[in-house]
């Protein structure tokens, strides 16, 4: 799937920080995608699109256009994976820092949706082995 996204001029940014257990989730489940993920959030209308370097949101009735952009993660400044990630919150409508405060845990619930709809490729099996004796 591919989908361009338009972004107006920032109106706003600020910097805030991502639970670890989200940001940890949506890196995972962006390791097992082909190029980007997108993360339908049904709650909000919202479409997450997910790449290496950034999270933008965009709305169901304007598709193309970002709404809110989470840009410039910085997991290398925490200690330990299970802090959060630091990173910059970038709004580019009106009501973008109302949107924010649903859009976190919003994000995280659909993004354990996700990973729980994920199927695996194949079949697991066990294979069995033969013990050998020992050599004398």
């Amino acid at each position: 799937m591919e989908i361009t996204i338009y972004r107006d001029p920032p109106l706003a940014q600020n910097e805030s920080t991502l639970p670890a257990a989200t940001y940890n989730l949506a890196h995972t489940l962006l390791a097992r995608s082909p190029g980007a993920l997108f993360v339908p959030i049904r709650s909000m209308q919202f479409l997450a699109v997910v790449d290496r370097e950034e999270i933008v949101f965009v709305d169901h009735l304007q598709k193309s256009l970002a709404v809110i952009a989470w840009q410039h993660f910085r997991p290398q400044a925490r200690d330990a994976l299970d802090e959060p990630v630091c990173y910059e919150a970038v709004y580019y409508r009106e009501d973008g820092v109302e949107i924010m405060r649903q859009l976190q845990p919003a994000f995280a619930r659909a993004l354990a949706d996700f990973a729980g709809k994920e199927r695996p490729e194949g079949v697991a099996r066990v294979l069995k082995f033969e013990r050998k004796s020992a050599p004398d």
